[in-house]
């Protein structure tokens, strides 16, 4: 069984990949950390209840913001000494608008150092109070993405049967989800962990710190999910096991303290996936004094 414990430690200041000599297993012609060097200058804390609580935090033609963002940062990286910055300089407009959602993955695995590289691109995000209330299920192996697939498919199952929709339909949306996880060379299931955050005598503080890490959790995910695009990847975030938490939990022999909220999908996408257009900033920012 998996337990969290008290493992809410600080990433190293160097990249995993780095320090652990697996460089090897990543891309030939990349860089190891871009990413993980502005996830770490832009790590800041959440306040909250007006009392500071500072973090205590030590691609392609086709898709400019991989390489965009990998060579400024190799540029705009400051001598040692000067770490705390290291990120500045980066084009994180290109990445952010590079960074896109993708269902359908080519088939080749992600090599484990990777995938620790953006493990711990996430884990600089800013967290209240410094305390990372989230903890990461990543699994790569055929079994346990077959178990998770079919639990929360049986569930799902259950309740589109609930909103009544039809039988042929039901089944063609089912196939599709268990496709895209099944599929996926490699998944990560978010888990919410509140073991660690402050406790309060009344209700409305207590949610608000639960609040806190729900927004901080998002965040560590959107970073992750920008440091795999930066780096070659692609990614799709699925919010199916907010819906049955318990049975993914099950499925996986989960620590009750574990509370599953998000499920993302990693590997080298197969085409070029169908893009949103967003809204422009006169629809969304309702006031700037």
């Amino acid at each position: 069984m998996t337990v969290p414990g008290d493992t809410s430690t600080r990433a190293a200041s160097s990249s995993p990949l780095v320090d652990s000599g697996r460089h090897e297993s990543v891309p030939t012609g990349s860089h190891p950390a871009p990413f993980a060097a502005l996830a770490r200058a832009t790590a800041g804390g959440t306040p909250a209840n007006g009392r500071p609580h500072d973090d205590d935090t030590p691609a392609s033609a086709a898709d400019p913001g991989r390489e965009t963002a990998a060579a400024h940062a190799r540029s705009a990286a400051p001598a040692a000494g000067n770490a705390t910055h290291s990120g500045r300089g980066v084009d994180f407009l290109a990445l952010a608008r590079g960074r896109r959602s993708v269902r359908a993955y080519d088939g080749r695995p992600v090599p484990r150092a990777l995938l620790e590289e953006l493990l711990e691109a996430a884990c600089w995000a800013p967290s209240p109070h410094g305390r990372q209330p989230w903890r990461f299920v990543v699994l790569t192996r055929d079994a346990p993405k077959r178990r998770l697939a079919d639990a929360m498919g049986a569930e799902w199952e259950r309740q589109l049967a609930l909103d009544g929709q039809p039988t042929a339909t039901v089944a063609t949306r089912l196939a599709r989800s268990r496709q895209r996880i099944v599929d996926a060379p490699a998944l990560v299931l978010a888990c919410l962990y509140l073991g660690d955050l402050d406790r309060y005598p009344d209700e409305e503080r207590g949610r608000a710190e639960e609040i806190m890490a729900i927004q901080s959790l998002g965040a560590a995910l959107q970073t992750l999910l920008l440091a795999a695009f930066a780096r070659g990847l692609d990614g799709g975030w699925m919010c199916a096991p907010l819906f049955c938490q318990q049975t993914a939990r099950a499925a996986l022999d989960l620590d009750n303290a574990l509370v599953p909220h998000a499920l993302l999908t990693i590997g080298y996408a197969a085409r070029d996936p169908h893009r949103r257009p967003r809204r422009p900033l006169d629809e969304l920012v309702v006031r700037f004094d």
